[in-house]
């Protein structure tokens, strides 16, 4: 590890909660050691980010796109080594320096959403953090109507494989799928199932939701005790958040519409929204739209759900479209995101804390990644000289 002081020099720094133009940052052993410093040890190198936005890496709590590494087609898999590395370069290029990757654990549903398969992945990721560019991390999706799951998760929190756990509940007629129609259009279209199929998965699911309470109970209670945040998936009613509140959950994934996220809000849950909704102006699933989440003041944190390349644009978007300045948009996927995963180190530029840095460039309207530091150590590089 390249231990050498770095100086970043002529930057636009984003600290927590403001810009300070024509600044320098001082990083020495993987941490931020100054900022403007007075002096500079003689071995430093010296970097000029030539006016570049530079800004804290950005943390992603749910991101789906190592699942569609593993699996690129239906049946189509590749190995998870593979896989693995393809991921943590899309996400090191995206300016994500902590990444939690979302891997759904809903035995027999499809693909590699499948407890077995979702397990090998989650060990594969552990195994390759060593070689890994950036600091990739295990969010556990746990289909709640699914009995088999739960021994699986507890051995991969046991083992420190799991990073995040949140609950989900994909049996048709609330949350993502608001009928049956809308589920089996999403699971007939992605898996090529017949209507018999997709009724035997339904029936099955709904017969597996008894004593789901009792197995969310235990998932919470295990979680906390590993100091791991427990999130709930596409919350949809006041009674939903209420439930999940009581169980002690800490964080409202993609809720469903405006009155659900405010109240999530007000009982005090960390909120996330999907950076792809801020792009493309809407829900893929036709939920609420992201903007006026954060309009509302009840978005937390951004993610990249499925598109790691999206967090950073929707960012600068958020900043000339939304109510936020750019330091406040900043926070939804650094400040805020670090906060709800109990990342105490990292998230902000502060004396002291981990030096996860990256620079953007904006290419004549579009803000791209130039240069990623991890821990202190660069891990990323693309030569965009405009500013």
């Amino acid at each position: 590890m390249n231990t050498q002081p770095i100086v970043i020099t002529n930057t636009n720094l984003v600290l927590a909660d403001e810009i300070l133009n024509n600044a320098s940052l001082l990083i020495e052993n993987g941490k931020i050691s100054a900022i403007n410093p007075e002096t500079v040890p003689e071995d430093a190198q010296i970097i000029d980010a030539k006016g570049k936005t530079v800004m804290p890496g950005m943390i992603d709590l749910h991101c789906d796109s190592l699942e569609k590494e593993v699996e690129p087609r239906p049946n189509v898999h590749f190995p998870l080594d593979f896989a693995c590395a393809q991921a943590d370069k899309r996400n090191a290029g995206a300016g994500i320096t902590t990444v939690f990757h979302a891997l759904s654990f809903a035995n027999e549903e499809l693909g590699v959403r499948n407890n077995q398969f979702a397990k090998e992945i989650a060990e594969a990721v552990h195994h390759f953090q060593p070689h890994a560019l950036v600091d990739n991390r295990v969010h556990c999706r746990y289909e709640i109507t699914d009995p088999t799951g739960l021994p699986i998760l507890i051995e991969l929190m046991h083992n420190q494989s799991m990073h995040l756990v949140s609950l989900m509940d994909h049996t048709p007629g609330q949350g993502q799928f608001k009928d049956l129609a809308a589920y089996k259009a999403y699971f007939g279209k992605s898996y090529q199932k017949s209507d018999r199929e997709l009724d035997e998965m339904i029936a099955k699911k709904q017969q597996q939701a008894e004593g789901a309470m009792e197995r969310v109970e235990q998932l919470v209670k295990t979680a906390h005790a590993q100091g791991i945040a427990v999130a709930s998936h596409d919350d949809d009613c006041k009674e939903r958040v209420d439930t999940m509140t009581a169980l002690g959950v800490d964080i409202a994934e993609f809720p469903i519409n405006m009155e659900t996220a405010l109240y999530a809000h007000e009982k005090g849950m960390k909120t996330i929204m999907g950076a792809p909704n801020i792009i493309r102006g809407k829900s893929q699933s036709g939920s609420m739209r992201a903007l006026d989440a954060v309009n509302a003041g009840v978005c937390d944190c951004l993610c990249a759900d499925y598109a790691p390349a999206a967090l950073i644009v929707a960012v600068f978007k958020l900043a000339e479209t939304s109510d936020l300045t750019l330091a406040q948009a900043v926070q939804l996927v650094t400040k805020n995101p670090a906060e709800a995963a109990k990342l105490h180190d990292r998230g902000v530029i502060e004396v002291g804390k981990r030096a996860d840095i990256i620079m953007v460039a904006n290419l004549e309207g579009l803000v791209q990644v130039s240069d990623v530091f991890v821990a202190g150590v660069l891990a990323f590089k693309a030569s965009y000289d405009h500013t």
